[in-house]
Parts: structure tokens; C-alpha cells; sequence
């Protein structure tokens, strides 16, 4: 049975009050709360068994190393890996973007040849793509979604020319919840021999996530939104795809040998492992993701419906209320604009006097708030722990921040 008081008991922060109110903490998006269990390992990773991981040959190392490198195996079972070594540890999604488009894209890509995005993706998956625009020629080609936020998976495999090398596709929107049907995508552009990268940061949050069922080259995903540490991350790289890079960051652990005249590399996936990693950061993911999995994707899955269902049909009676996002079957993220001249700036303020956590701006990302003709929405998003009598909270504030601006 799924607990939320319970499970809420697991995250000391949602105890605390902000600005008088029990905080009612709805930007997840941005980045999760974490456990107890995963403060604790931190804690103990700092305290007790601190200590550089891979060449030591005492006791802290071994033990640090140990759990270091199991993360890789818990991170493969998250995401539905048999082979761990499909696995890059990084510090998040952004690294493992940089990974692919560096270690991958840029010695292979001609000018003229095509990167195929979605116009929903975070900046985390279109500047690394703008680095080969400027400075090799590579074209970018943009999908457009449609005025429901849903996107079309033929239109992105149609998008696929001749000259197409890469599609770098979000499994889900960050800002308007919508869940992309990567599988579809993927099938399509393997039918093309193109391969596909996914941007895994919000989806790998809301549901079960199996790589090898989607089908892609490439899933990143990034820690902090998976209620573990910031600075750390991952990013499956399927082993045909791992052949084909060469690394770009150079350094310790990435290598076999260094001499004056040459240099050998490790084997994959150190060799794009460059330097001393995020060790704690990283053994805290481990502990995060073992949480999730402990209550059950599934799980989780099937409570955040329940709160988007109810948020959507208490969001849908606010007539002064304009939601960006109304696909049927899209994750809890609502971003919305108030009618009038209110700024999204100034809604999360009056929303967070009330104790309320949500996000403004553009969400990092501008050509999917260029196609909406915004320069800015608030963003709540919810997670595992949220109640549906939060949601009425939310309500409440966003009444009280309508009749300020009426």
C-alpha cells in the first residue's frame, strides 16, 4: 500500500514551515527533496568512510570504491540495463549531453549534416547541439508540438532527411508534462539507421523507464531530481555507441597508461570518467534509487495520476487560469499564466507568503516559450510526497494572488 503520510515522514524538509505555512513544496521539477536515508548516507559517506576510490589499496578506499561502483549496478536495474557497463557516471544530465555530443557527435558530424529536436527540449539538450551549429556547420531541425503540447512521433521521424544524424528527443516536458513516445521515435529512426539520445530528467522521475525497451542509443538522467544529491547523474550509452566515441575529458581513471609520447585509454565506461568523481554525491543516488524502487515505480506512477487528475479538474474551474499542457495522459507538472498583466514573478511570490514552492521563468527552455508567445509561466510540479491537500493549497493561493490582480 502507498502511504503518502508515511512516506512523507521520510523527508525531514516537508516538516518546516515558510513564511508561517507548512511549506508546500511543488517544484520538483527544479529539483527534488531527499530522504532521510539518503541524507544519512551522505552524512556517512563525509564522516565514516570518506576516502578517493579506484587506486587505493586500504581499507576507506576499498569500502569507498565498493559503493561507489555499486551504484552503477543499482542505476543499470533502475533503468531496465542488463550490462552495467552500458553506464556513465557523471554529475548529471547536462555532462551526459556534453558526453554524446563531444565523445560522439562532433568527430563524425560534416557540415550540412542534421540534428532533429523537439521545440519542448530543456537548453540541457539544445546547446550542446548549437556548440556543432557554430563551430562545425551542423543544421538543427526543429519539431513543433501542438496546441495541446502533444508531440507527434511521425512528425519527428519524418523530420529524418538524408543528412539526419542524431535525434536528441525529452522523454517528458519540464514544463508542459507532456510524455513523449520516445519508443515510437526510436523505432522510426533505427528504421533509418539514425540514432536517438533522450533527455531522461523528468521522466525516469514519474515512471518505470526500460532503456532497452524504448530502444534508444542514449538516456541521460540526473540525480537531483531523482530525490539523491546534486552533482550527480548517469547516462546509458548503448555498447555499439560506446565503440563508436572517443573521449573528451582527459584525465585520471580515464586512462591505461600515460608516457611522454603516447597515451592508452581505459576501457568504456571509465574512459568517460575523467578525474575524481562526485564519490559521496554518487553513493547517495544509489541510496535514492533504491528508495524509489523500494516503493515501486508503479507506484509512484499511479499516485502522481491520482494528483494530476485532481489538479487538473481544480486548476480547470479557475476560468482566469490559462495551463500550458492539456494532453490526456501527461506527468503532474501544470505551468500557467493568470489573465491580466500579472508576471509569473510575481504569482510565485504571493504563492510562496502562502508557504507555496512553485517555479518561474522560462524553465530553461526558449524556443518552447517562443512557440507559446510567453516570456514566462509559473510551474507546479509534483512529486511522491505531495497530497492532493496540497493542491487545494495551491488553489487557495492562487485565488488570493487572481484577486490582487483583478
Amino acid at each position: 500500500m502507498y502511504d503518502v503520510t508515511e512516506i512523507r515522514r521520510d523527508f525531514p524538509i516537508l516538516s518546516r514551515s515558510v513564511n508561517g505555512k507548512p511549506l508546500v513544496y511543488l517544484d520538483n521539477g527544479a529539483s527534488a527533496q531527499k530522504p532521510q536515508v539518503v541524507i544519512d548516507a551522505i552524512t556517512k559517506g563525509y564522516a565514516e568512510e570518506y576516502a578517493n576510490v579506484h587506486r587505493g589499496l586500504h581499507f576507506l578506499s576499498n569500502l569507498a570504491t565498493e559503493k561507489y561502483e555499486s551504484t552503477r549496478g543499482v542505476i543499470a536495474r533502475f533503468l531496465g540495463v542488463p550490462d552495467e557497463d552500458e553506464i556513465v557516471l557523471n554529475n548529471g544530465t547536462t555532462m551526459g549531453i556534453n558526453t554524446v555530443a563531444y565523445g560522439w557527435a562532433m568527430p563524425r558530424m560534416q557540415p550540412g549534416d542534421e540534428i532533429v529536436l523537439s521545440v519542448m527540449e530543456h537548453h540541457a539538450n539544445i546547446v550542446p547541439w548549437h556548440f556543432l551549429r557554430e563551430r562545425q556547420g551542423v543544421v538543427l531541425k526543429w519539431v513543433d508540438v501542438d496546441s495541446t503540447g502533444y508531440l507527434d512521433p511521425q512528425a519527428v521521424i519524418d523530420a529524418i532527411g538524408p543528412k539526419t544524424k542524431l535525434v536528441a528527443v525529452t522523454h517528458l516536458s519540464n514544463v508542459l508534462g507532456t510524455v513523449v513516445d520516445v519508443k515510437a521515435i526510436c523505432d522510426g529512426a533505427r528504421a533509418k539507421g539514425v540514432p536517438v539520445l533522450v533527455d531522461g530528467s523528468q521522466a525516469a522521475v514519474h515512471m518505470p523507464v526500460n532503456v532497452k525497451d524504448i530502444g534508444c542509443d542514449f538516456y541521460a538522467i540526473t540525480g537531483h531530481k531523482l530525490y539523491g544529491p546534486s552533482g550527480s547523474g548517469a547516462i546509458y550509452i548503448r555498447k555499439e555507441r560506446m565503440a563508436e566515441m572517443r573521449p573528451f575529458i582527459g584525465g585520471g581513471d580515464m586512462i591505461r597508461e600515460v608516457h611522454k609520447d603516447e597515451v592508452s585509454w581505459n576501457d568504456p565506461p571509465m574512459m568517460f570518467e575523467a578525474g575524481t568523481p562526485g564519490i559521496v554525491q554518487t553513493i547517495g543516488l544509489g541510496v535514492a534509487l533504491d528508495y524509489m524502487m523500494g516503493l515501486g515505480m508503479d507506484n509512484i506512477a499511479a499516485h502522481e495520476r491520482t494528483l494530476r487528475d485532481y489538479a487538473r479538474t481544480r486548476l480547470d474551474g479557475l476560468n482566469w487560469l490559462q495551463v500550458q499542457g492539456t494532453t490526456a495522459d501527461k506527468a503532474a507538472i501544470f505551468s500557467f499564466t493568470l489573465d491580466g498583466a500579472a508576471h509569473a514573478h510575481d504569482i510565485s511570490t504571493i504563492l510562496d507568503k502562502k508557504g507555496v514552492a512553485v517555479r518561474a521563468g522560462q524553465h530553461c527552455t526558449g524556443p518552447l516559450m517562443d512557440h507559446l508567445g510567453l516570456n514566462a509561466t509559473c510551474r507546479a510540479s509534483f512529486g511522491l510526497y505531495n497530497t492532493v491537500e496540497e493542491v487545494d493549497v495551491l488553489i487557495d493561493a492562487l485565488e488570493l494572488a487572481h484577486e490582487l490582480f483583478s
